[in-house]
């Protein structure tokens, strides 16, 4: 009996051992100290500017009524047309034209080195002296766009930000103009990474030029062209520069997105949590996307 207690009495104890031993990662002494030294500090921005913020914006639009002030009104609803028309043809469009420029790109030459470089510019430029440009260049009356097309062939170019559909698709053009070089090159990437054994086979059997993309080149980019997909989309819902510094949701509230619409909200209207209701109703749409990414990251890992 005796001995028996001593193992029961024994076995929390020597659980509590093996799980500060499992904590300590196999480091001892000044080791472990350093690590905790090394890792508190990430730990501690981590939770104050990761899941403070997320909890306390949880917290703010977790009101029902929010949700109902929110659908009925109308320009949330046409807001919410505006955001699937950005993301259906910011993201699709975008990618497409980066999978053809990647193919582009691939062809020898000093000169298309050089046409690259330039290409890369938009991209590596501030986002915001650059949609700041845009919105004065579209301005209706004396814009550098406007202005050329009447100086070269007389014609009186339209009011590009005072009408709904010219101010969105500015917006929409402006987002793939900016970041249509980002995507061309992770693509130009994926293109050189491809096993040149399988494409001289190719060619040998007679697979060349557009025969050899349907059949051999896309397949093997298709995974990576579906991970780049989702993730344009995902940095679509909460990107709000394009929309916000070239039309500034105009005409009359009409081209607002939601990550834009949540902007209005929270400090023109003085509403923050009916901004922060506008920004989380994406998130039906966000997580299932997350959870998609998360899995074809998984799978291609595995594949590799």
């Amino acid at each position: 009996m005796a001995s028996a207690s001593v193992t029961l009495i024994g076995r929390p104890a020597a659980g509590r051992q093996s799980l500060w031993r499992y904590w300590q990662g196999g480091l001892h002494g000044s080791e472990f100290v350093w690590a905790v030294a090394f890792i508190v500090p990430y730990i501690g921005v981590f939770l104050a500017f990761v899941i403070y913020p997320v909890l306390y914006g949880a917290w703010m639009g977790s009101s029902p009524h929010l949700y109902s002030e929110l659908f009925s009104d109308p320009i949330y609803q046409q807001t919410l047309v505006n955001t699937l028309l950005f993301l259906a043809f910011g993201v699709n469009l975008k990618l497409f034209l980066a999978l053809l420029l990647s193919g582009f790109f691939m062809q020898p030459g000093w000169w298309i080195k050089t046409l690259l470089v330039i290409f890369v510019l938009p991209w590596a430029i501030p986002a915001l002296p650059s949609f700041i440009s845009i919105h004065w260049m579209l301005n209706g009356e004396w814009g550098l766009l406007n202005n050329t097309l009447y100086i070269l062939f007389g014609i009186e170019g339209p009011s590009w930000l005072n009408q709904r559909w010219f101010a969105l698709g500015s917006a929409i053009a402006s987002h793939i103009w900016k970041w249509l070089p980002f995507w061309t090159v992770i693509l130009l990437a994926g293109r050189m990474s491809l096993p040149q054994e399988v494409m001289d086979a190719a060619k040998v059997d007679g697979a060349t030029g557009l025969r050899s993309f349907a059949y051999v080149t896309f397949p093997m980019l298709a995974n990576l062209y579906l991970v780049l997909t989702l993730l344009a989309t995902i940095f679509l819902l909460g990107d709000f520069n394009s929309v916000f510094f070239v039309s500034g949701g105009g005409p009359a509230n009409s081209t607002h997105v939601l990550a834009t619409l949540g902007i209005r909200d929270a400090y023109d209207m003085g509403h923050p949590e009916l901004g922060v209701a506008a920004v989380m109703s994406a998130l039906p749409l966000m997580i299932p996307l997350v959870i998609i990414l998360m899995r074809k990251l998984r799978t291609a890992e595995v594949q590799l």
